[in-house]
């Protein structure tokens, strides 16, 4: 999903920093580095434009980052940018305000004050996903959000944790989008960053409705999918565990599922999860055990709904999407 813009191991050791300076000044914004071991330097950088976020995941080696009034003077494009750590270990300052920062750690910082960052990834290198956004597109009290600037926040759990594995998917999913998708996402990734610093905030009152409820839509999947191998799964039990009427359960999936039901989302995604398991060559898991596994209690209907969706049966699909055996002839 996201397009290569920059390999170190492309290039001549010697212009490795200084092309590493020029790339993140034109991807992202103007730094300044000091890198100790610049003949040991290694970075990489892969970037994508969803609906006016952009969303970069990147490696490095140790280094130190610093976005000085002097640079902000010449340019500032007044965005905020929320870093999810990946691997390694990192200190961002701004505003007297510092986070030491480590793996699943989320922060947000401006690009209209100056900062610093200080990246320890010892002879590794460190690893991150950054979305900048512009300041217009997020319905908070700009001066609310300058008081989480450069705070460590848990990526690990509630609205932080969707965003985490939000920003994790779009890092490393390698399917193509198109234009269409790539603005939806985009819309998804703002109401999860509004959603989430709302919460911090504790200003659910300032988000709008329309992010607010499509929050809940998000909580509401990231559940399902959580629990598909529950059998007992079902509408009733996604609303109580929400605190939420069946009738807004429905109307959540009704704005915002592009056609599908509760139960026939229930359904996809647990028929998608057998199919993956069922090619997977390394399982050896049999057919009905990996139906009760994915909440289908009983074996006939788990066939029954594979064959509604597939068009064949789970042992079929077995036996046709996994390689023949080492000296089978066709």
């Amino acid at each position: 999903m996201l397009d290569k813009v920059f390999d170190s191991q492309d290039m001549p050791v010697l212009d490795r920093v200084e092309a590493w300076q020029e790339i993140t000044a034109s991807a992202l914004i103007p730094n300044e580095f000091i890198i100790d071991r610049a003949s040991e330097f290694r970075a990489s950088l892969r970037a994508a434009d969803l609906g006016g976020a952009q969303v970069t995941a990147l490696t490095y080696a140790s280094m130190t980052s610093r976005r000085t009034p002097q640079l902000i003077r010449q340019s500032d494009p007044e965005m905020y940018a929320v870093g999810l750590i990946l691997r390694g270990q990192q200190v961002i300052t701004q505003d007297r305000c510092e986070a030491p920062l480590g793996e699943g750690d989320l922060v947000v910082y401006s690009t209209s004050h100056p900062y610093a960052a200080v990246v320890e990834a010892g002879r590794d290198t460190a690893a991150s996903v950054v979305v900048q956004i512009p300041r217009v597109l997020v319905p908070v009290s700009p001066n609310h959000v300058d008081r989480m600037l450069a705070a460590r926040m848990s990526g690990h759990e509630g609205v932080g944790g969707l965003l985490a594995n939000f920003l994790t998917h779009v890092a490393t999913d390698t399917v193509p989008y198109g234009p269409a998708d790539s603005q939806r996402l985009g819309g998804v990734l703002v109401d999860l960053i509004t959603a989430w610093l709302a919460h911090h905030l504790d200003a659910e009152d300032q988000t709008p409705a329309e992010p607010r409820q499509h929050m809940q839509f998000l909580e509401v999947q990231d559940f399902i999918r959580r629990h598909l191998g529950d059998a007992e799964l079902s509408p009733g039990t996604v609303a109580t565990a929400h605190h939420i009427s069946m009738r807004t359960l429905h109307r959540l999936f009704r704005d915002y599922a592009h056609g599908a039901t509760v139960s026939s989302y229930i359904r996809h995604q647990r028929l998608a999860r057998a199919r993956r398991d069922l090619a997977d060559p390394r399982l050896a898991t049999p057919v009905h055990a990996i139906a009760a596994h994915w909440g289908f209690a009983r074996p006939a209907d788990f066939t029954r709904a594979f064959r509604n969706a597939y068009g064949t049966t789970p042992t079929e699909y077995r036996q046709s999407s996994r390689p023949a055996h080492p000296g089978t002839h066709c």
